[in-house]
C-alpha cells in the first residue's frame, strides 16, 4: 500500500508511457548472492530476537530446493523481528509492541496484526516471543479503545501528515479511513494467541472487554439499519478520487440487510458499494471465534457472547442473500462489494482479506466450495478488470498502484489456496524472479519489469512469503 498521495496527472503519465513500450523479457537474478550477504541486520542491530524464528530459519535452509529461495526466506521471514518492532514494557507494566507498516512511520492495526501473525504458530515454544506477540494486542487494544474507527496509529501523540482530514483526527491517530478488517484482524491475533498460549489472563482483562465492547458498538453502527448518517463520515482533499468518499464523506448510499459497511478497502481506497463482502465473511469468522472464545474462559459474560453472536448470524444472512450472484460463464460467484439495493461490483483487490483470500483467512468458506472455486476462477482470468499478465508475470492488481501493476500477495493467496501444484510451482517461481534484484518482497512490480516496483519496504509481505514457503516445504 502506498498510503501517500500520487499526483493524477503523474499516474496518467506513467500509464501512457508503459502502454506504449514494448514488452520486454525482464532482467532479474535468477542466482542468488553468497549466503554471506544476507540482507539482515547484524544480531547485535535487530529490533527483537526469538529462538523459535531462528530454529525455523535453520531448519528452512536445509529443507528449501534452492538457493534462491533460501536467500528471499532467510530476509523475509524474520523481516519484522529485525527491523519493524519496537518492544517495550509500558508504565502500566504491560507488554507494548508497535509496529511500523514498513517505510512509513506509523502502525496499522490490519498490517501489524498480519505482519506477526505468521510467528503465532510459535509462540508454545518461545516465551520472548509471546512477550511480543502480547504487546502488539495490548497496543492494538489500546489504540481501538482510543478510536475504533481509525485504521494506523502513531507511536506517540504527534501531528501527523493527515491531521487536515474532515474526520475526527487526534494527535493519536496517523489516518481515520473505517475499515471494517482493521479491527477484525485484532481479534483474530487475540483468538490466535489464546489458542497457542492458553493464557486467558488477556481475555479477561478489562483493556480487551472494554475494546470488544467498543467494536461491537461500530459494527452494529455500521451495519446501517437506522439510515445512512453515523458517528463516522470522511473527506480528504485529495486529487485521487479513490483517498475519499463520496457524498460529502458519508459514500455511496447502502441498504440495511444486515452487513457492516466499510468505507474503505484493506488497500486504504474507498469502497464503491460500502458492503464490501470480503470483510464481511472475515467478521463472520472472527465473531464466531470470539464467541467461542469468551464461552470457553469467561462463559458469564452472557450479553457479549450474545451480541457476537446475533451480529455473526445478521452478516452471514446478508452475504447468503446479496453476496452471490449467478452468471453465465461461471455459475454462482461472489461479488466483491454490494449495496443491499441489488448493486454489485464485480471483481477483486489485491489486498487481504480478498475475495481470492477467503479459505486462508477464515473457516466460514471453504477451499472446496463451489461458489469460492468458480469465484476463484473468474478471478484468476481477463474476466477480472484488475488481473495483469505481462513478461514478468502474471496476477492480481489494485487501483492503489494502477494498471498493470501485479501484487505479489495476490500471487502468495493463488498458491495457499491452491491444490494444483504445477500453480504452485509458477507462483514460487514468479515471486523468486520479480523481487526487483532487492531479494525482498513488494507491494506490486510492472507486469512486464520487476525493478518497476512500488513500496521498497512492505513489512507484511515479506512474513507473508516466509509463511507460504514454511507450509508449502517445512512438512
Amino acid at each position: 500500500m502506498i498510503k501517500r498521495i500520487l499526483p493524477l496527472i503523474l499516474l496518467l503519465a506513467v500509464a501512457s508511457c508503459n502502454n506504449n513500450k514494448p514488452a520486454e523479457e525482464p532482467q532479474v537474478v535468477t542466482e542468488a548472492p553468497d549466503p554471506a550477504d544476507f540482507e539482515r541486520p547484524v544480531p547485535s542491530q535487530r529490533h527483537y530476537t526469538s529462538q523459535a524464528v531462528e530454529d525455523v530459519i535453520t531448519r528452512m535452509r536445509e529443507k528449501l530446493p534452492n538457493d534462491t529461495l533460501v536467500h528471499l526466506f532467510v530476509n523475509c521471514f524474520p523481516n519484522n523481528l529485525d527491523k519493524a518492532v519496537v518492544y517495550e514494557v509500558g508504565a502500566d507494566s504491560l507488554d507494548d509492541t508497535f509496529i511500523l507498516t514498513g517505510d512509513i512511520e506509523a502502525m496499522w492495526l490490519r498490517d501489524s496484526g498480519a505482519q506477526v501473525w505468521p510467528y503465532v504458530a510459535l509462540l508454545g515454544n518461545d516465551e520472548p516471543l509471546q512477550h511480543l506477540i502480547r504487546g502488539v494486542i495490548n497496543r492494538q487494544l489500546k489504540c481501538l479503545i482510543i478510536d475504533p474507527y481509525a485504521n494506523a496509529f502513531n507511536r506517540t501523540p504527534t501531528h501527523g501528515e493527515w491531521q487536515s482530514d474532515s474526520t475526527r483526527m487526534t494527535d493519536d491517530l496517523h489516518e481515520r479511513k473505517w475499515e471494517l478488517d482493521s479491527p477484525c484482524y485484532v481479534l483474530r491475533l487475540v483468538n490466535g494467541y489464546w489458542q497457542k498460549t492458553g493464557d486467558d489472563a488477556l481475555i479477561r482483562s478489562d483493556l480487551f472487554l472494554t475494546a470488544l465492547d467498543s467494536v461491537l458498538n461500530v459494527f452494529v453502527e455500521q451495519q446501517k439499519m437506522n439510515g445512512q448518517f453515523t458517528s463516522y463520515k470522511f473527506l480528504r482533499r485529495t486529487i485521487a478520487m479513490h483517498d475519499t468518499m463520496a457524498n460529502y464523506g458519508w459514500g455511496a448510499p447502502v441498504k440495511g440487510c444486515g452487513l457492516i459497511s466499510s468505507a474503505f478497502r484493506p488497500s486504504d481506497d474507498c469502497t464503491l458499494l460500502q458492503f464490501l463482502v470480503p470483510s464481511n465473511f472475515m467478521a463472520v469468522d472472527v465473531l464466531r471465534k470470539t464467541s467461542k472464545m469468551l464461552q470457553a474462559v469467561m462463559p458469564e459474560k452472557s450479553d457479549l457472547i450474545s451480541r457476537c453472536d446475533l451480529i455473526a448470524n445478521q452478516v452471514e444472512a446478508g452475504l447468503r442473500k446479496h453476496a452471490i450472484v449467478h452468471t453465465e460463464k461461471y455459475g454462482d460467484v461472489f461479488a466483491f462489494e454490494v449495496d443491499g439495493y441489488g448493486s454489485r461490483i464485480m471483481g477483486d483487490d489485491a489486498n487481504v482479506p480478498s475475495l481470492l483470500a477467503l479459505p486462508y483467512l477464515t473457516d466460514v468458506v471453504a477451499l472446496d466450495d463451489p461458489i469460492y472455486q468458480n469465484t476463484r476462477r473468474m478471478l484468476l482470468s481477463e474476466d477480472n478488470p484488475y488481473y495483469f499478465a505481462g513478461t514478468a508475470g502474471h496476477g492480481i492488481g489494485s487501483q492503489h498502484t494502477g494498471l498493470n501493476y501485479i501484487w505479489p500477495m495476490s500471487i502468495i493467496m493463488r498458491a495457499m489456496t491452491s491444490t494444483d501444484q504445477a500453480e504452485i510451482d509458477e507462483c514460487v517461481k514468479m515471486l523468486a524472479t520479480t523481487h526487483g534484484d532487492k531479494w525482498f518482497m513488494h507491494e506490486s512490480f510492472h507486469k512486464d519489469d520487476p525493478t518497476d516496483f512500488t513500496r521498497s519496504w512492505f513489512a507484511w509481505a515479506n512474513t507473508l512469503f516466509g509463511e507460504l514457503l514454511i507450509k508449502l516445504y517445512d512438512k
